[in-house]
């Protein structure tokens, strides 16, 4: 094992006493820093990239679905395996070479533009290959976070870590309409590798290394075992089983009405295609917000009645989403929006905390692609069913019905043990005759 504790910082109330993790911790500084340009510049490519298919390549609708498609595609394909692998190696590596990968491809884009080269085949291609890059940096630092702070600091760091992807999300959207105007869709690219570079930089001057139990445990059954494991702990725990389920069901709603919000702005209440970005943006803020509330009201009301005010009390608002019209009304669109961003931000806050607890370190890589996989395997699905309802109903019609699925998917959590609870388990109980978990 290495030297090094598992904080890879200061510890205890003492350590705390000197401030918060960014100003004391350097490891989590450097992982923070990395993760939020990352974050920055994976928003930024989610505007530039369909504004080069539109605008440089000329690609219909149906081609602009399929690079959104191609982009999530690799969680269903090889989600799973990822997660039994990620268990079976050091987690700072795969990151660092999933960063790289990343970066090269998204270099290539615009290189590829000047070359000539440049087709909406190209396009999909490095889609499903950054997909399947961010399934690897995704399930590794799920896993790696918790062998990075001791326990007493998890909470802060995935708040501030959730606080800056909001804040990085916003300034992404702006920015990347911003060079695509100035510059050109295609060097928003350039961007984009950019913050990789900036996320390689960063994890590279990592020090801390993680224990040796975590990347060097002798493995005594197939991948396929491994794989089935992480889903039979999803399927199987009654407090990972209902976060699962809902965070399917909540990302078939959500998806549902973001595919048609701005087409119900444009043609429902007529604001000016202009004013769309800032009227989502200005929805996002609200994940800066819940962000700061999370620890906040965990401390002070329990983290399970937490959790359930967040995704079901300030689901409710979406409610009004749908009620929006012209001038003053819009007021109505921006709080509905505002509440369900700070509830979604907020409730990963405390989940994510949970699941650090209570997995068991040998098996967090597997976890986090089991539930990535089925959480996640909705996205395309919403975006299917938002774009059908539109069509069949009308903008406004169909808001209202995805709106209403992201309060009813909480109930998940309020009918299950969750419901009944004012705090979630500190640690998952071993089965008899499961060895004790290697230390985090």
């Amino acid at each position: 094992m290495s030297g090094r504790g598992p904080a890879g910082g200061g510890r205890g109330p003492a350590a705390r006493g000197r401030g918060g993790l960014l100003r004391r911790h350097r490891d989590f500084r450097l992982l923070w820093c990395g993760e939020t340009a990352g974050k920055f510049g994976a928003s930024v490519t989610s505007v530039s990239m369909p504004l080069v298919a539109v605008a440089i390549l000329h690609a219909g609708p149906f081609a602009v679905g399929l690079l959104t498609a191609a982009s999530w595609a690799p969680w269903l394909l090889i989600g799973l395996p990822v997660g039994a692998w990620v268990d079976r190696l050091p987690r700072r590596p795969v990151m660092l070479i999933a960063a790289a990968v990343s970066l090269v491809l998204f270099a290539a884009v615009p290189l590829a533009a000047r070359a000539g080269w440049l087709t909406i085949q190209l396009l999909l291609v490095v889609a499903l290959l950054t997909g399947a890059a961010a399934v690897f940096f995704q399930t590794a630092y799920t896993a790696y976070l918790p062998t990075l702070l001791a326990p007493d600091d998890r909470a802060e760091g995935n708040s501030k870590l959730q606080g800056s992807a909001s804040a990085a999300q916003i300034a992404g959207l702006g920015t990347g309409g911003l060079i695509a105007q100035l510059a050109g869709a295609v060097n928003g690219m350039y961007v984009n590798a950019t913050t990789f570079l900036v996320s390689l930089l960063c994890l590279r001057r990592i020090r801390h290394r993680e224990p040796r139990a975590t990347a060097r445990t002798a493995r005594t059954t197939s991948l396929a075992g491994e794989v089935a494991d992480g889903l039979r702990l999803v399927a199987h725990d009654p407090w990972l089983r209902p976060l699962t389920l809902f965070g399917a069901a909540s990302n078939l709603a959500l998806m549902g009405y973001q595919s048609i919000q701005v087409v119900f702005l444009v043609r429902g209440v007529g604001v000016d295609p202009g004013g769309v970005g800032g009227l989502v943006a200005a929805t996002s803020v609200g994940g800066v917000a819940g962000a700061f509330l999370a620890r906040r009201a965990a401390d002070r009301i329990g983290t399970a009645r937490a959790l359930l005010l967040f995704e079901l009390g300030f689901a409710v608002p979406a409610l009004l989403m749908p009620l929006a019209f012209g001038g003053v009304g819009l007021v109505l669109f921006v709080a509905g929006g505002f509440c369900v961003t700070a509830g979604v931000v907020a409730g990963n806050v405390v989940a994510s905390g949970f699941r650090q607890r209570y997995c068991p370190p040998e098996l967090r890589g597997r976890l986090a692609a089991s539930a990535a996989f089925l959480a996640y395997g909705t996205i395309p699905l919403g975006a299917l069913l938002g774009g059908t309802l539109g069509s069949v109903l009308g903008p406004r019609a169909a808001l209202a019905v995805t709106t209403a699925g992201v309060p009813l998917a909480a109930l998940i959590l309020y009918f299950s043990p969750i419901g009944r609870t004012r705090d979630l388990p500190l640690s998952r109980p071993r089965a008899e005759g499961e060895p004790a978990p290697a230390r985090a």
